[in-house]
């Protein structure tokens, strides 16, 4: 069953969201592809705030990436001056 984690991101005051935006691009969306995230949508909630959708094709599939996205979320917080403010997750119980 497909397997979804929102997480929420803030970026830190004064840094550039469009300088971010390019780098989670480059970087970030690639590598949780790489981990194998069959989906990834960023979504612009605020002048300095995100939501990232990755949809996972199983629960396996994400826990087994567990520790490269930990990895990724430390580059995130270090580099892009962006830090997580929140996460759930959990099976896609309906779909339209």
């Amino acid at each position: 069953m497909r397997y979804i984690t929102i997480t929420t991101w803030e970026n830190a005051d004064g840094a550039d969201y469009d300088v971010t935006l390019r780098t989670i691009k480059e970087k970030r969306l690639p590598a949780l592809k790489g981990f194998g995230a069959s989906r990834i949508t960023v979504v612009r909630t605020s002048e300095r705030t995100s939501a990232v959708i990755t949809e996972w094709p199983d629960k396996a599939t994400r826990d087994a990436a567990e520790l490269k996205i930990d990895e990724v979320r430390r580059l995130v917080k270090r580099e892009d001056q962006t830090r997580m403010t929140g996460e759930m997750k959990g099976e896609i119980a309906a779909d339209v």
